[in-house]
């Protein structure tokens, strides 16, 4: 492929997803014997994960030679200079893989591409929800092909709030709790289903009204940013700066909740 639209990107990551996403499917009837091994005491990597990941892999490969990975499981880590030029897909081939491991519906197959340190492209499906999110650069986002927004809702006693919890890094706990106290205090509900790509898409299409977690990776966050800001979203880091994939925290949402969920965590 020599075309660098954001179109013919997404049109790669697409496949590359729908197809990781078959294979999900296909091995969800069996998941309770799916063989894991644990990252850390409280992350998990299955055979799913990494079928799904060389799928991804394999179908960019062949459609965008040349193009470089930064994908969860097996692909070569990217310092911030790699990322910053030619084109990028940064995958999670099975984003909540504890959710998936336990039956729970919550999981999905992301991707968002970078052309020279810009996101152009993004792709997240949701596999138990058969829902497909693209969003393109200047190009808005959609849901199954039907343009989608953020919502409008500017009253925090009204607003729904999704968040994740900082479970990989024990030091963040605390902090987290705080701003939890302070987040719930103040809207009509808080949720954690425990996919970040799914949670971004959700604020895309106005189900949650603003998202925020701490402790992230490039891969759960790349298509999601697009996706709120193609669907008239902000995205920050949690300190109020432009996020960029590389950032740990984030905070998204409607242009009126997330001021609001940015001046609240930071207390």
């Amino acid at each position: 492929m020599t075309e660098q639209s954001p179109e013919a990107l997404l049109d790669v990551a697409r496949e590359a997803a729908r197809l990781a996403a078959a294979s999900i499917r296909d091995a969800t009837p069996r998941a309770a014997g799916i063989v894991w091994q644990e990252k850390s005491a409280t992350d998990f990597v299955s055979e799913v994960d990494l079928a799904s990941e060389r799928i991804i892999i394999d179908t960019v490969r062949r459609r965008v030679p040349g193009a470089r990975m930064l994908a969860e499981e097996t692909a070569s880590r990217l310092d911030p200079a790699d990322q910053a030029r030619g084109i990028v897909f940064v995958a999670d081939p099975l984003d909540g893989t504890t959710n998936f491991l336990h039956g729970y519906p919550e999981y999905a197959v992301s991707i968002g591409v970078l052309l020279d340190g810009a996101l152009v492209a993004a792709v997240v499906i949701d596999v138990p929800g058969d829902e497909e999110f693209t969003a393109t650069l200047g190009g808005g986002t959609r849901r199954d092909g039907e343009p989608v927004r953020v919502s409008t809702i500017a009253n925090p006693q009204r607003a729904l709030i999704g968040t994740g919890f900082p479970f990989k890094d024990a030091t963040t706990i605390a902090p987290y709790q705080d701003q939890m106290s302070r987040v719930m205090a103040g809207v009509s509900g808080v949720r954690r289903p425990g996919a970040a790509a799914i949670d971004l898409a959700s604020v895309a299409c106005g189900r949650f009204d603003a998202f925020w977690e701490n402790s992230l990776s490039p891969w759960d966050i790349a298509a999601g940013i697009l996706l709120v800001q193609e669907a008239g979203g902000l995205v920050t880091d949690v300190a109020g700066a432009p996020c960029h994939v590389a950032h740990t925290g984030i905070v998204a949402g409607n242009p009126y909740m997330h001021a609001w969920l940015l001046r609240t965590i930071l207390g």
